[in-house]
């Protein structure tokens, strides 16, 4: 491990000296990916600059030691030892998570999907509850929020919704919600009081730049149709909805929220990428290590992850074992305990698979 720092901290030095010459400034495209490098790796260092920092406290320490008399001086550098190695316990460990792999769509944007499952009106209707909290916990750590796409019913529920979530580590923060969330509740339209459960399903697919992934545009069958609302009514009189169907993987996305046909076949572009890069990444990882699957889970759409039990405020998340009584406050958007609880278990995971 300690060969790696080394040659982290050696190449850390060569970025810093690289991003101030004039003649990398000049090439912008270069000293863009440079000082993302740079930055990368600077947590690292620092880390690990603690780290020897740390021990030449305690080799100057002990060197002292062997010719110290006074006996308070000696209790002093004593304590100061011990406080240094339980230090370097400590960054070790915090060393060990920062080398760990880094998923590469980790500071990506991401676009999320929430559609009501079974349930009826009551799952869309908590469909939107979801909504509102990731839109919440979004506005909290200042992201910006864009609907792609959403089909709303009349009662103020959503049968399906998509939309963007623009802001640094998004995807890292948000990647675990992706699964069936179970409610139980009664129903504002349940008079005799009996609680139902419902759930609701999310994906978050990272967004995907156009070299990422690459559409053949004979692969594509465009429709264009009038947008409608709820009730039936129509939101406009042109043909403005897009409907796009990707041929290869049989995958179809329609939006309608635009009033421009040019600005919902983007949006309805933005949306298919990402599904198609989903889909790829699944079956390469499928391919890759079907044997091996994490406990924080698959992040498979038809896998239960957690249960929102409203009559004991309770929140549980199923694949981690967690349960929190804060309900009102999570669907607030107050989500960080769950979301670091869940990244903390999966570089837990991916320590276990390192030392294997």
């Amino acid at each position: 491990m300690f060969d790696k720092l080394s040659f982290i901290e050696t190449r850390h030095t060569e970025l810093s000296e690289k991003i101030s010459d004039p003649a990398v400034i000049a090439d912008q495209e270069t000293w863009r990916k440079l000082c993302k490098e740079h930055s990368d790796i600077s947590p690292i260092v620092d880390k690990y600059r603690e780290y020897k920092s740390a021990k030449e406290t305690i080799e100057e320490a002990q060197v002292l030691l062997e010719t110290e008399t006074d006996k308070d001086f000696k209790e002093m550098l004593l304590s100061e030892i011990e406080e240094s190695k339980e230090k370097i316990e400590e960054i070790s460990e915090e060393l060990k998570i920062l080398l760990l792999p880094k998923d590469p769509n980790d500071e990506k944007n991401v676009i999320v999907e929430i559609r009501g499952g079974a349930g009826g009106d009551e799952a869309a209707l908590f469909a939107a509850d979801l909504y509102r909290m990731y839109t919440m916990y979004a506005e909290a750590r200042r992201w910006k929020i864009e609907v792609l796409s959403s089909n709303i019913t009349d009662i103020g529920g959503v049968k399906e919704i998509s939309f963007m979530i623009a802001g640094q580590g998004a995807y890292s923060r948000l990647k675990f919600e992706s699964g069936v969330h179970r409610v139980q509740r009664v129903p504002a339209t349940e008079s005799g009081g009996r609680i139902h459960t419902s759930t609701v399903t999310v994906a978050v697919l990272p967004e995907v730049e156009d070299v990422e992934v690459e559409i053949n545009p004979n692969d594509l069958k465009i429709d264009v149709f009038r947008a409608g609302g709820p009730g039936g009514q129509c939101v406009n009189t042109t043909d403005s909805a897009v409907r796009i169907t990707h041929l290869p993987t049989g995958i179809v996305v329609s939006c309608q929220d635009e009033k421009s046909q040019h600005k919902n076949k983007d949006k309805g572009m933005k949306i298919l990428r990402s599904r198609i890069y989903d889909l790829m990444q699944k079956e390469q990882h499928d391919s890759i290590a079907q044997e091996r699957k994490s406990q924080v889970g698959t992040g498979d759409r038809s896998e239960r992850i957690r249960t929102y039990n409203f009559p004991q405020g309770r929140i549980s998340d199923h694949r981690i074992g967690l349960t929190i009584y804060k309900i009102d406050a999570f669907l607030n958007g107050d989500m960080d305990e769950v979301i670091d609880a869940l990244i903390t278990n999966a570089q837990s995971e991916k320590l276990k698979g390192e030392e294997m």
